[in-house]
């Protein structure tokens, strides 16, 4: 599974421009130092530390599903935003699948505590008291010289400097977590079933007026009368807004070409962009 998910998005990256890969390569850059910056803070502050630990213990395994979800959610969406001109970008997942400030120290330290589990169990053998010194011996040189490294690379060309020192990790990192989720029983592997989309995507969908006869309403067969209002679809599909309205309401795909608009489900939201990063590298986005 992972060497598929890291083929997937080196396929979906190769169709790039080199001025979209700088763009993307910059974003990414930007995100890992943040992150890596907040994990720091959390592994040098024994109260912060605590509390976002006792927050982990107090979630259940679906909670903690979800938390990496979220997390792997916003990395797709870095990865799904730069695309060639012929490639539509698809549309950003809502804000109701956005990562908090306190659920993103709780995955940190999550996805820190599954690397350590992996290459130090030892050093979670101790009691929980001992767990944040622990975590500083190991990785507060990885830490310090991301830190510095990432300071030292933003006045240098990205592409040529930054792509195996960030590029990579990056999607070694989303790879891990699309693992963690699938294992855990959903996630991009998987077919999620029918979700509703999103308000906010419906809400803005435009209202276009009718010039040509003869089209029909894929829905309830009837034509769509010239001069009247009905709505258009990205992918430009147009319907009845009475049809389209109880359409979306449960599910979020176009009825003639199954194009998803975005949804308040997180694991519908990380398939819609995964669907998006396999056509894009077959070279045949037509904008998810």
């Amino acid at each position: 599974m992972m060497e598929e998910t890291t083929s997937t998005i080196m396929a979906a990256l190769s169709t790039l421009t080199p001025s979209h890969l700088s763009d993307l390569t910059t974003t990414i850059l930007s995100t890992s130092h943040r992150h890596h910056r907040r994990l720091s803070f959390l592994l040098s502050s024994p109260t912060l530390f605590s509390l976002t630990l006792h927050h982990l213990h107090t979630l259940s395994l679906p909670q903690k599903t979800l938390l990496i979800a979220r997390h792997l959610l916003s990395s797709l969406h870095h990865l799904t935003r730069p695309v060639t001109s012929s490639s539509p970008p698809p549309q950003p997942p809502p804000l109701s699948t956005a990562i908090r400030q306190r659920e993103l120290d709780a995955v940190l330290l999550l996805i820190l505590f599954c690397d350590t589990h992996k290459h130090n169990p030892e050093a979670l053998e101790a009691p929980y008291s001992e767990w944040r010194v622990n975590m500083c011996k190991l990785y507060s040189h990885t830490l310090l010289n991301f830190s510095s490294s990432s300071s030292s690379s933003s006045a240098l060309p990205v592409v040529g400097a930054c792509i195996g020192t960030i590029l990579i990790p990056y999607i070694e990192m989303v790879g891990r977590c699309r693992n963690m989720v699938d294992a855990l029983g959903c996630g991009g592997g998987k077919e999620v079933g029918e979700v509703a989309a999103a308000a906010a995507a419906v809400i803005a969908l435009p209202a276009v007026e009718v010039v040509v006869g003869g089209k029909e309403c894929v829905i309830c067969k009837e034509e769509m009368g010239i001069g009247r209002d009905v709505c258009e679809l990205p992918c430009q599909h147009l319907f009845h807004w009475m049809c389209i309205l109880p359409w979306l309401g449960k599910r979020n795909t176009c009825p003639c070409c199954r194009f998803r608009l975005p949804s308040d489900d997180v694991f519908g939201e990380i398939q819609r962009l995964w669907e998006f990063l396999v056509k894009m590298g077959a070279k045949e986005c037509v904008g998810i």
